[in-house]
């Protein structure tokens, strides 16, 4: 039997197989790094009649220093969004952009996906077998769009609030009391998904409990992608691309650093699903 190990990516048989780019590593990590930044200086100002606001404010420096970081972090949310949206156009003149858009490793929503749904809930209900999915999975198309989404919503009601002078003069001040409003009910909407739907179906679900390092390491074992996404094995098995993907296991710093930096993400998201479910049932 093979042992059981922390990480849900080694479990299995080998080789690894390589899933994730460096580029696309470092962007995720980006994305935890300003995601939480953002909600630990924004929170605070949603829920300021809350015990715990002004100990949040305080912890980060005051109230000088939370906008500051706040904005820090927005910076670095549109330089990586920028960044990404960059890669998929160089990726799309080098592999085709119908590729890109509608190939079997595309991230936009397919009819398939719809089927996956119908089947996943029939699976859970004892009437059918498990889906199979392919590179992406229907729930991680939706986790990807929705940083498409709050980029675009969070990121423009950010902007107005940021620069109010700048927008006045060409948008009516009840602009303003709208972009307040959805900026932080979206901020909001976001976090609660995150770490909750999101960190379950990645982290703590009972296949991936307590930890999946695959975003950062880059890599996992042919049994884990076989389970995942068995589809996606079968066809770089029967392109010969699987040959060209396998990758030694992830040293040992690397490991390391992303059980480290994984557990403190997924700490600090509870952390933070725990107090504003504290101030909304304290009302």
């Amino acid at each position: 039997m093979t042992p059981r190990v922390l990480n849900a990516a080694d479990r299995g048989e080998g080789p690894y197989i390589r899933r994730f780019t460096p580029l696309q590593i470092i962007l995720h990590i980006l994305i935890i790094i300003s995601f939480n930044g953002l909600v630990l200086t924004g929170l605070p100002l949603h829920f300021s009649s809350a015990p715990w606001a002004s100990f949040m404010v305080t912890m980060v420096g005051g109230l000088q220093a939370a906008a500051l970081i706040h904005r820090i972090c927005a910076v670095i949310t549109f330089g990586y969004f920028v960044t990404h949206v960059g890669s998929l156009v160089l990726s799309g003149r080098r592999r085709g952009f119908k590729r890109l858009l509608w190939g079997p490793e595309s991230m936009v929503p397919q009819l398939r996906d719809l089927r996956d749904i119908v089947s996943q809930f029939k699976w859970f209900l004892g009437l059918g077998p498990r889906p199979q999915f392919e590179r992406f999975s229907y729930m991680e198309k939706v986790d990807y769009l929705a940083v498409f989404w709050g980029v675009a919503v969070i990121g423009f009601s950010g902007l107005l609030l940021w620069f109010p002078a700048f927008f006045s003069r060409f948008l009516p001040g009840w602009i303003f009391n709208v972009a307040t409003i959805i900026h932080g009910e979206e901020a909001l909407l976001a976090l609660s998904f995150i770490f909750t739907i999101h960190f379950f179906n990645v982290h703590l679900r009972p296949e991936k409990f307590p930890i999946d390092l695959v975003v950062f390491t880059g890599r996992a074992t042919t049994a884990y992608l076989m389970e995942e996404h068995p589809l996606e094995y079968q066809r770089l098995a029967d392109s010969g691309e699987l040959d060209r993907r396998i990758a030694p296991p992830a040293t040992r710093t690397n490991y390391i650093l992303g059980i480290t930096f994984g557990f403190a993400a997924l700490a600090v998201g509870l952390f933070i699903i725990g107090l504003v479910l504290y101030a909304v049932i304290r009302g």
